[in-house]
């Protein structure tokens, strides 16, 4: 089982914790310490099976929008997106359970030309307010054909840090692998409203397999050229 690179210094953490108790258990009652011991294991294993990084089968095709995360898709509304597309917009909301994969991938092929952190509260991440409240990271790519495609990493209840390595000016690839959320979260895409939708809500999602949207051929591309504040 391949594990994230992101999650070594956790997993190490918890494994010499773990051995610290497991020697302290040593002096303590023989049934004692095989309860202890069972729970540690059991800590472990979940620890190293949570920042699990399998491969994926990356569909080809530039016009497909892909899912960024793996987990389920909670909402699907229309919202206003005042900073990046400066109108009304799709959004899919895809929660992240603990069980679920955290490594996150690049919807859509282009240039990342937007990237901002804020700092935030820690609200349960399938709550719609979680979006603006919640410590998150915003990406924008513009892809090929001219379209901007948004996507969110929005801490949830249990997770305490978002990691990330993409930067304005990057050029990516649909699949990549860019960063992970630690714990349960939440990924939001954002989408031009005309896109055609290939989920539903309650629908799950693998990232960089599962085909969120695609970009019609004679899409107008006019947003491209449109100028943020």
């Amino acid at each position: 089982m391949k594990i994230s690179k992101q999650g070594y210094s956790t997993i190490a953490v918890v494994l010499l914790g773990s051995a610290l108790f497991a020697m302290i258990a040593t002096l303590l009652p023989a049934w004692f310490s095989w309860a202890i011991w069972s729970i540690l294991f059991l800590v472990s294993f979940v620890v190293i099976f949570f920042f699990r990084d399998p491969e994926r089968v990356i569909p080809v095709g530039e016009e497909l929008i892909l899912a960024p995360a793996d987990g389920k898709i909670v909402s699907i509304r229309m919202e206003h997106e005042p900073d990046y597309f400066q109108k009304e917009v799709r959004c899919i909301s895809i929660f992240l359970s603990p069980l679920d994969v955290h490594i996150n991938r690049v919807p859509v092929s282009g240039v990342v030309d937007y990237v901002r952190y804020y700092p935030g509260k820690f609200l349960m991440a399938w709550k719609e307010e979680a979006s603006l409240e919640n410590e998150r990271a915003h990406f924008g790519i513009t892809h090929p054909g001219g379209i901007r495609v948004m996507f969110k990493q929005i801490t949830g209840f249990l997770a305490r840090r978002i990691v990330y390595e993409l930067k304005e000016g990057d050029t990516v690839q649909s699949g990549d692998r860019f960063g992970l959320m630690k714990f349960s979260s939440r990924m939001d895409v954002l989408l031009p409203a005309d896109i055609e939708i290939r989920v539903q809500e309650g629908d799950r999602t693998v990232a960089g397999e599962t085909v969120l949207a695609l970009v019609p051929a004679d899409h107008d591309a006019t947003s491209a050229s449109e100028v943020r504040s």
